[in-house]
């Protein structure tokens, strides 16, 4: 089992020891490093280069969205967001600028562990009970078309304009695989080259783009 390296940023001193208990408990996965401030965490990031940056949004001197804006554009490290999906209105624009996807903080121990395993493949959390909420959310009807990416989706291929949709409705490489009835290792494949055309960081950038864009349909 390959080791995830992983670096806690949170500001609160209980919450950060009881997430680096639970981490710190899983085989395979290792904290090696705390941050208690999000300037903390991006020093930290560069320094140590961890395989995920688990990183609170509301985080004193910097806040986690500019923080993961740094640590991303860095491109060392995934992010994984930790939020309050009620308030933290803003974790928008952390996912926009490369952030791997978010957790709620009451999830379960078991969540978490598998938040971060499957953010370190390169799956980010789409999480239909959980991501699909936020991106219905923010990405709205009347958000400002994106000419660019438009142009860019209009380059992909039918299939991948299936796999698109099916990305911004949430779905993991396996649902989708089974929703077009195709492998999963072919669903990666698309994946990959969705990401590549349209210059996105993550799939989770490519969901929010899909609902942009107005590829899923909304019940």
């Amino acid at each position: 089992m390959t080791t995830v390296r992983v670096l806690v940023a949170e500001d609160q001193a209980a919450v950060r020891a009881a997430l680096v208990m639970i981490l710190r408990s899983e085989p395979g996965l290792d904290v090696v490093g705390e941050a208690g401030d999000g300037e903390q965490a991006v020093r930290l990031a560069a320094e140590l280069q961890p395989d995920v940056v688990l990183m609170d949004v509301q985080m004193p001197r910097m806040d986690g969205v500019s923080a993961a804006r740094q640590i991303v554009a860095e491109g060392t490290s995934q992010v994984l967001m930790l939020t309050t999906f009620d308030h933290d209105e803003y974790v928008y624009g952390a996912l926009r600028a490369g952030a791997a996807g978010f957790l709620l903080k009451d999830l379960e121990a078991d969540a978490l562990i598998e938040g971060i395993r499957t953010v370190a493949r390169g799956e980010g959390m789409l999480a239909p009970s959980v991501t699909r909420r936020l991106i219905n959310t923010f990405a709205r009807p009347e958000r400002p078309d994106q000419p660019k990416a438009r142009a860019a989706a209009d380059a992909l291929t039918p299939r991948e304009r299936e796999v698109l949709a099916c990305l911004g409705a949430g779905l993991s490489n396996g649902q989708i695989a089974d929703r077009l009835e195709m492998a999963e290792t072919t669903t990666k494949t698309h994946v990959s080259r969705i990401l590549a055309k349209l210059e996105l960081r993550s799939r989770v950038q490519a969901a929010i783009l899909a609902q942009d864009l107005g590829l899923v349909a909304h019940e």
